[in-house]
Order: structure tokens, then sequence, then C-alpha cells
């Protein structure tokens, strides 16, 4: 993994307990779903940069090198194409079992999802 890039991301307490019972120690990334990689299990012109996935792998992935460091002790990295639609402030927070992805300009996504990867 290619640590020379990082952003920051504040996960709230119930939003890490949500991905960590999934997780189990494992990598977790920030991606894009919305056709754009090889998780995204939906698409098209409408969701692109809206909709984003919290994707559960065994390993790392090296199409997503970007560390992103967090509160939660995860152990997550994203792409350079998540970037683009991503700001500073990045909060993942829950409400009524959603998890809702936010940095300074506002919510970007207040659906996001949390998939255990078989490419993996």
């Amino acid at each position: 993994m290619d640590n020379s890039k990082s952003i920051k991301i504040n996960i709230k307490p119930e939003a890490a307990d949500k991905i960590k019972a999934q997780a189990a120690g494992q990598v977790v990334l920030l991606a894009l779903n919305d056709g754009s990689n090889k998780y995204s299990d939906i698409g098209g012109s409408c969701t692109i940069g809206a909709n984003f996935q919290f994707v559960i792998l065994n390993q790392p992935d090296p199409d997503f090198p970007i560390k992103v460091d967090n509160n939660a002790d995860l152990d997550m990295y994203t792409s350079s194409a998540e970037l683009q639609y991503l700001d500073g402030g990045l909060i993942v927070s829950q409400k009524d079992a959603a998890l809702s992805l936010a940095d300074d300009s506002g919510v970007i996504d207040g659906a996001v999802t949390i998939n255990v990867s078989k490419n993996n």
C-alpha cells in the first residue's frame, strides 16, 4: 500500500460498531458505488459520485492505495477516484440503522452500505 498519501475520517461510535461487526479485523475500503469500480453493484449517470460503500476485504487491494486514517482503528483505504468527491472534515455517522457520509460541505451519501466482497 502507498502510505505517502492519506486522508482522515471521523467515525462516530455507533457507525464504527456497525462497520467493525462486519469487518472483524479485515481491510475496509471506502469506495464509490456508482459503477466506476469492480466493487460497485449499482451504476448510472445519476449516481456518479453520490453513492459510497464500505467494502470488506481479506487483503489490501492495490487499486485502493490511499490510507484513510480514522479514529475507529480500522485498516481503511480508498483511491484517487473517490478523493475527487471528498472534502475536509469527513465524518461517518449512523441514524436509524443507516450510515451517512458527510464532509465540510454537507451530506455526501445518507445511505452508505457495507459489503463483504467476494472478489478478494
